[in-house]
């Protein structure tokens, strides 16, 4: 009898990654193919066939876990919520586990990114780790004891799509009822914290866009718009971690993205979020993902623990 693995999928916009470990975590293999853009039918049959791919090279057989886009509603079994839009209304998971004769086990990427974190990452042994993909969106996943929290409506951990707390008014223009969010409501947390929210933030004040890597670079440089730009961001995103400690008391809380590698976060957003959190003192830990773009793939697998 063959060996039992951990295949995890990452779906992504444009390519689908893929991973095997062995029963303790270690990586076995890894491939990556295009995603067939638009094509459901082809999209199910490229996932299914790198998991085939993956389970013949480690010559084992495997538990097969999907990072996505979006989630599969409890009410329907369907798509929901994925930016891949030819994914919507489709009953993924079923028709996966179809393909491939066995279970398989689908969640929202940024909730494996939270899951591998928590498994054998920057917040491995703590029990309440909230995740967070700081990048082209505010993604954000709950895990509790090593399972990820999907919530009644799967949707626990959407805190980008929450008001930015306590809104200031100031040089740099008001922060309520803030900009306008492609969900049709103004002042998401995504609006203010993401890669193009930063971005257009440099714009407002500076007149001209930059990319948030260059808004870092002219901070390092003295330059003073960009320092108080990315005043501005430290600050914002400790209110919103705020309130999530206020919520769910998170133990470590863990970034991801593109934004995860501005290193003064770390020291600056834990002691600008003191004040807002409702205790006298906060040891919830602010930490780098680890596995960084391996997180989603990686997370995926350990769907099956």
């Amino acid at each position: 009898m063959r060996q039992t693995i951990r295949v995890g999928l990452d779906l992504g916009g444009t390519k689908i990654e893929g991973i095997a470990l062995d029963r303790g975590g270690a990586e076995l293999a890894r491939h990556r193919v295009p995603t067939p853009r638009g094509n459901y039918a082809a999209t199910v049959e490229a996932l299914a066939s790198l998991a085939e791919r993956l389970e013949g090279q480690a010559a084992a057989t495997a538990t097969v876990g999907v990072g996505m886009p979006g989630v599969i509603s409890p009410a329907t079994g369907l798509v929901k919520n994925a930016n891949s839009t030819w994914l919507i209304g489709r009953p993924l998971a079923a028709d996966l586990s179809a393909r491939l004769g066995r279970e398989v086990r689908c969640a929202n990427d940024a909730n494996c990114f939270a899951l591998s974190e928590a498994v054998d990452g920057a917040a491995a042994g703590a029990r309440v780790v909230f995740g967070v993909i700081v990048g082209t969106g505010t993604g954000g996943g709950v895990v509790v004891d090593r399972r990820v929290v999907t919530g009644a409506n799967a949707i626990a951990g959407e805190w980008g799509h929450n008001p930015l707390p306590w809104p200031r008014s100031g040089a740099a223009g008001d922060e309520w009822p803030g900009p306008p969010c492609y969900c049709g409501r103004t002042g998401c947390i995504e609006t203010f914290l993401s890669g193009p929210g930063l971005a257009q933030d440099y714009e407002r004040e500076g007149g001209r866009r930059a990319e948030p890597p260059e808004i870092v670079a002219r901070a390092a440089a003295a330059d003073a718009t960009a320092e108080r730009c990315l005043q501005r961001y430290e600050d914002r995103l400790a209110r919103g971690l705020a309130g999530i400690i206020n919520v769910i008391d998170p133990d470590v809380i863990v970034l991801g993205g593109g934004i995860s590698n501005v290193g003064r976060l770390y020291t600056n957003v834990p002691r600008l979020w003191t004040p807002y959190v409702f205790s006298d003192v906060v040891t919830t830990r602010l930490v780098k993902a680890t596995h960084g773009d391996s997180s989603g793939v990686r997370g995926a697998a350990w769907l099956f623990d």
